[in-house]
């Protein structure tokens, strides 16, 4: 009988250090994947951010853009410019 106890005891104890060990390894896998998840959530929140608004043009400059633009009209309809001419010359003073 002490045999018998003797193999039951170590069986017990093997049994016992394996879960104890599997239960960690668990553990740590399951940490290491939740940190991967915040990581992947992170990127792609990141990436789907919108881009920042342009900055807002200088308060002095728009009477400048103003006034061009008045002028580009002028040499549109004095026949100066034509069409696209136009349009190109009026993008760039819009564009800044």
């Amino acid at each position: 009988m002490p045999g018998l106890l003797r193999g039951v005891a170590r069986t017990a104890v093997i049994a016992g250090t394996a879960t104890s060990v599997s239960n960690r390894v668990s553990r740590r896998q399951g940490r290491r994947w939740a940190q991967q998840d915040q990581e992947q959530q992170a990127q792609a929140q990141q990436q789907a951010a919108p881009p920042p608004p342009p900055p807002a043009p200088p308060a002095s400059g728009g009477v400048d853009r103003l006034e061009a633009l008045k002028q580009l009209g002028e040499l549109k309809a004095q026949g100066v410019l034509t069409d696209a001419e136009f349009e190109a010359e009026k993008a760039r003073i819009l564009a800044g």
